[in-house]
């Protein structure tokens, strides 16, 4: 049974990875770059104490602890554990995968910090101002295509994909609980 998830996960990897061309090869390599979103987190942080004040502090240091905690938890844990191939770092599938400048990644992959960290993010940010802007959910989106560039730059399976994206969405839930109840133990008087 293990095997044959193991051989859809790689199946549909080829499939959605061999959707490509020129341009978005461009736009999926940039939207991936961590130093291309400082901007608009200085915006999220800005909004962020435009909300919440002095509380600010502690719902920024939560997003930033659900961040790096998603990221340690999946590059520090998770890959060096399972020691599982990138898809541009596999052997099997050598030839196979398209590559973006020759973009490989580390040598392990699983499960996908991106998607970890973008949806940790994104859900985090959603549950804070999911009362004040309707138009929060499309952090959402911007999360789906974070991930999806993984797959498309040929570092990452859908199944890396998916448990990143799992452990982003607990993680940006508990640390949003974890601030909510600091902020109403030490603030609400």
């Amino acid at each position: 049974m293990f095997e044959t998830i193991l051989e859809w996960d790689r199946e549909l990897f080829l499939f959605l990875n061999s959707l490509h061309n020129p341009t978005l090869d461009t736009i999926m390599y940039w939207y991936t770059q961590k130093y291309v979103w400082f901007p608009v987190y200085a915006v999220l942080i800005f909004f962020i104490f435009k909300e919440y004040k002095w509380k600010g502090v502690v719902m920024v240091l939560a997003a930033a602890a659900a961040v790096g905690l998603a990221d340690f938890i999946i590059s520090g844990v998770m890959k060096p554990y399972f020691e599982r191939w990138r898809p541009s770092r596999d052997p099997s599938l050598e030839g196979m995968v398209h590559l973006v400048n020759e973009y490989t990644g580390g040598k392990f992959g699983f499960a996908s910090a991106h998607a970890g960290t973008a949806f940790s993010l994104a859900t985090y940010t959603f549950l804070i101002f999911r009362h004040k802007y309707k138009w929060v959910g499309l952090v959402f989106i911007w999360s789906f295509i974070m991930a999806y560039t993984r797959i498309y730059l040929g570092v990452h399976y859908p199944g890396d994909i998916i448990v990143g994206t799992l452990i982003g969405v607990l993680l940006g839930f508990l640390f949003y609980k974890l601030a909510q109840w600091i902020c109403q133990k030490y603030w609400s008087h």
